[in-house]
């Protein structure tokens, strides 16, 4: 089992998260922040990852902190459930339809860090969430797993939909990005022999 465990502590957050690459889905999700828990359960169960996470945060001052912190800790758990990425499929695209909203999503596991985040999201908040804090997580999520992410919308106007869109699209392109490929699983998928 590809997995890893990431205890994360600062001033501002205490996080424990556990994670399975090769995983079913399952999980449970309590980061003091209602709408990021519904969108890691989601992440978990599209890219087949079984997922736990805590996280005890200032949510009082907002959920910035909360929101960033468990992107980097969820990126530090894929890069070292990754290892050295041997025999890794390393690309993933999905183009996922949430009602309204389109969203496609690539990835490469290459250890180059990029976003590319095409999302417009009309409204400001959903619920209690600041919708800007979408962007704040995959951010900290590509630089700690050190992995390339596009995400596209190319229909929406429901903020919500949006959102899970894109936490389900990129679920779904990481989770055929770190799958083994058969008859190549002891091979680094690079011509340089190292990602």
């Amino acid at each position: 089992m590809r997995s890893a465990e990431i205890n994360r502590k600062t001033n501002e957050t205490d996080i424990s998260l556990k994670l399975s690459l090769d995983g079913t889905g399952k999980g449970e999700i309590s980061t003091g922040c209602g709408f990021l828990d519904h969108m890691l359960t989601l992440f978990a169960r599209h890219g087949r990852f079984d997922l736990y996470c805590t996280c005890k945060g200032d949510t009082y001052v907002d959920f910035h902190h909360t929101v960033e912190d468990v992107g980097i800790a969820l990126g530090d758990a894929f890069s070292k459930a990754l290892g050295d990425m041997r025999g890794i499929v390393r690309y993933g695209s999905f183009m996922l339809p949430m009602d309204e909203a389109l969203i496609l999503s690539a990835v490469d596991i290459s250890g180059r860090v990029h976003l590319s985040y095409g999302l417009t999201i009309p409204a400001q908040k959903v619920g209690d969430f600041d919708t800007e804090l979408c962007e704040e997580f995959f951010l900290g999520f590509v630089r700690h797993a050190a992995i390339t992410l596009h995400l596209r919308q190319f229909a929406g106007s429901n903020s919500h939909h949006i959102i899970e869109g894109a936490f389900k699209s990129a679920a779904r392109s990481l989770g055929a990005a770190v799958k083994i490929e058969s008859g190549y699983e002891n091979e680094i998928p690079s011509t340089k022999g190292v990602l």
